[in-house]
């Protein structure tokens, strides 16, 4: 199974914008989890990685890319840490 995982911007009211974290299974291109939230904390993609779970039973053993946080200039020591079912490790 292959995943791909992005963060875009949604503008609302008052120059304010939600954030959607969505899980894409790339064979199917069909939505495999998402989430919705007035930030770009973690939990914005552990939240979606957890929806794709609930949706597909397991993402044990799958390969998920995403772009890295480039555009926040994030690095990868700020977000290796996927959660434990995902990755199988431990």
């Amino acid at each position: 199974m292959k995943y791909v995982g992005d963060i875009t911007y949604l503008p609302i009211d008052g120059g304010k914008f939600c954030y959607l974290a969505t899980v894409i299974d790339l064979a199917s291109r069909r939505l495999a989890g998402w989430a919705i939230a007035d930030h770009m904390r973690a939990d914005l993609v552990t939240d979606a990685l957890t929806a794709a779970i609930r949706a597909r039973g397991s993402l044990a053993g799958s390969i998920t890319h995403t772009d890295h946080g480039a555009q926040l200039g994030l690095n990868w020591s700020s977000q290796h840490q996927l959660p434990v079912v995902i990755v199988g490790a431990r």
